[in-house]
């Protein structure tokens, strides 16, 4: 084996991608949420599926929570159910996005009681990640208006800095305050946090503990997600992923399946720059809906397809790149990059997780357990966990 190759095996085998409890629950569409059996009950469950997902696939050990869907008693002993499974809970997902009293904003409302509301939960969430040793605090906010002159822009701001803050010095110090941003929905004149640059220009004030999370559904058409990744590797601000796919608008499909030739060459900005390395601090994470598919084989592929980006991505001829792009030989260039693209890694792949001794399909593996028969046949009664549950 060159050392090359070794390299190579080594990233993909230490890699690890975050899980979204919940993807493991039902979820739909604004007019339908579709109910499937075996869905889980209660965040319990959902760490019982995602450990089948890790068992099949090896490098998805760590669960993304979201609050209060996932609310429990008891997290420290949520956590120790996680790790008695080989798993570790990582981001702590806000949600001030349902209730009433946020109509027209949380933390950028008009009104200092709306505002002290939503400030508290997110201290609460704060509170919840010392329960359960998460490191993340991942912020996304629904605000915005939809009618010119509805509110003043620049007093939301003053008031989402102001959040900002305080939630940020609640951080211990191996915490972090990942902030996402959405160009539009459900706000659609204005949206608080519409985009990399505000998210960055927020987390750049606030300190080294704040960074942006990269959602490659939260674009414009025609947006190059590659080039925002880039610039913020380079600027140590890249906190994370929110993985998934888009046709439309931000359509939570699974990661690679509508557009696999960018997943790649975001993964090629990642590798080219180092955001593999523990050191740099980025959560590959996915947060999608699958509404028609099936919840566990789903998320197992978004997992393949991840490491198949980045397998690809591995085997990008650094050293030739580079002596293209120095030479200005345009063609050369994309040449090298199309080569790595157009590889078949799945056979690498198999051969990885087998010396892993793991079954080399994870689809095929999971499908051997019998876990999805078996749970339709045991999570009978109860509540389904799903959007606002």
């Amino acid at each position: 084996m060159t050392d090359r190759s070794a390299a190579v095996k080594a990233a993909l085998k230490s890699q690890r991608i975050e899980t979204p409890s919940w993807a493991y629950g039902n979820s739909g569409t604004r007019f339908k949420v579709f109910r499937q059996q075996g869905v889980p009950r209660d965040p319990y469950e959902k760490l019982d599926d995602a450990a089948r997902v890790h068992a099949a696939t090896g490098v998805a050990p760590v669960v993304s929570l979201h609050i209060p869907w996932d609310r429990v008693g008891d997290y420290a002993a949520l956590a120790k159910y996680a790790r008695d499974r080989g798993l570790a809970l990582g981001a702590i997902n806000a949600n001030v996005f349902q209730d009433d009293d946020y109509k027209l904003g949380s933390v950028t409302h008009a009104d200092s009681a709306v505002r002290r509301k939503a400030v508290g939960h997110l201290l609460e969430c704060v509170d919840i990640m010392d329960a359960t040793g998460s490191r993340d605090l991942k912020l996304w906010f629904a605000d915005g208006t939809n009618y010119p002159g509805q509110d003043d822009i620049t007093a939301r701001q003053d008031r989402l800095a102001q959040a900002l803050a305080e939630v940020y010095e609640r951080l211990g110090d191996d915490q972090r305050m990942l902030l996402e941003y959405k160009l539009f929905e459900p706000a659609f004149y204005t949206t608080d946090v519409p985009d990399w640059g505000t998210s960055y220009a927020h987390c750049l004030k606030l300190g080294p503990k704040a960074r942006v999370v990269v959602d490659t559904g939260h674009h414009a058409p025609g947006t190059n997600i590659e080039f925002i990744v880039a610039f913020l590797l380079r600027e140590g601000k890249l906190g994370g992923f929110d993985f998934n796919s888009r046709f439309y608008a931000d359509d939570d499909l699974m990661v690679g399946s509508a557009d696999p030739f960018q997943l790649f060459r975001i993964m090629h900005e990642v590798v080219k720059n180092g955001g593999l390395a523990p050191e740099t601090g980025v959560a590959f994470m996915l947060d999608q809906c699958h509404n028609i598919e099936a919840k566990i084989p789903a998320i197992i592929r978004s997992v393949m397809n991840v490491q198949e980006a980045t397998a690809k991505a591995l085997l990008v001829d650094a050293a030739a790149l580079t002596a293209a792009q120095r030479s200005g030989d345009v063609l050369g260039a994309n040449g090298v990059l199309m080569d790595a693209y157009n590889t078949d890694v799945r056979p690498l792949l198999a051969e990885i997780r087998q010396e892993m001794g793991l079954h080399p399909d994870p689809m095929a593996a999971y499908r051997a357990t019998g876990h999805a028969e078996r749970i339709a046949a045991e999570r009978v009664g109860g509540t389904q966990a799903g959007w606002g549950a």
